[in-house]
């Protein structure tokens, strides 16, 4: 069993095979929304896609980000700090998607939502194990929601999206340690509720929440035991790809949309 790098015990690790999986699905599903929202004509009534498949997207990087930030490093810290740069590559592509206002792209959205959940983790753990005031790490908690709602009006998806990894990462801890005991049980199940609200508060439509509800609730499948069924990946992602693609396909999107733009500035 792993520990973090603050000492404290880490949750026992549970079969991860499933990101890998999720890895292309969130990609392709990733695609299929922006290419339907930002490059297809609107007489083409293509935006069922963005609402139903494309809404598969989020909730899985976000999954598989908990899930990592929790299982799978020893530093959720530099972990975040790799998905931020990611972030800054896509950052100038992205600006130049239609949209009201100056926005973050997702990926300073994960990267925040994961620090705010481990460290919310960790706060629980010390206070647990009597190694921390508890009223000051309730004061701290404070202050965290409030730096929560200043930045959750700069980041894509917004508050929810902030909430959704410490959601999961709750969720995600309870049923992977869950015994057998009913009472075990019925704790897991109390601890998935947040992330499944935050999931269902997210869009509008009725077909875009029930694809988000329906993405969450595989991922906690997954926790409570399932991720051991699902088999290895026959092509497992290059990592270049990975980390290339998010501000790869905006570059290409942005192209396409001001390419006419462009050449008549050249002409």
């Amino acid at each position: 069993m792993s520990t973090s790098t603050t000492g404290l015990k880490a949750p026992s690790r549970p079969a991860s095979q499933w990101t890998n999986w999720g890895q292309w699905a969130a990609l392709v599903t990733m695609t299929v929304d922006h290419v339907t929202r930002y490059l297809l004509p609107d007489a083409w009534d293509a935006g069922w896609a963005s609402s139903s498949i494309g809404r598969i997207a989020f909730p899985l990087f976000a999954a598989m980000v908990a899930w990592h930030g929790l299982f799978n490093t020893r530093s959720p810290g530099r972990y975040a700090w790799r998905i931020v740069v990611i972030g800054l590559f896509a950052q100038l592509p992205y600006m130049t998607m239609p949209r009201d206002g100056f926005q973050l792209n997702i990926c300073f959205t994960l990267a925040l939502g994961l620090v705010w959940g481990s460290w919310l983790r960790d706060t629980a753990d010390r206070v647990s194990r009597s190694q921390g005031s508890l009223p000051l790490a309730a004061l701290a908690v404070a202050a965290t929601l409030v730096a929560w709602y200043i930045i959750g009006h700069w980041v894509e998806y917004s508050h929810l999206g902030l909430l959704l990894i410490p959601a999961y990462m709750l969720a995600f801890q309870a049923l992977s340690q869950a015994s057998l005991q009913l009472s075990d049980r019925l704790l897991a199940t109390l601890a998935a509720l947040p992330v499944l609200t935050v999931a269902g508060m997210m869009n509008s439509s009725d077909m875009a929440k029930s694809f988000t509800v329906a993405t969450t609730l595989l991922m906690l499948f997954f926790a409570a035991g399932a991720a051991r069924f699902v088999p290895q990946v026959i092509v497992k992602m290059p990592r270049k790809l990975w980390l290339a693609w998010y501000p790869g396909h905006f570059a290409v999107i942005a192209l396409i949309l001001h390419w006419p733009w462009l050449m008549e500035k050249i002409a």
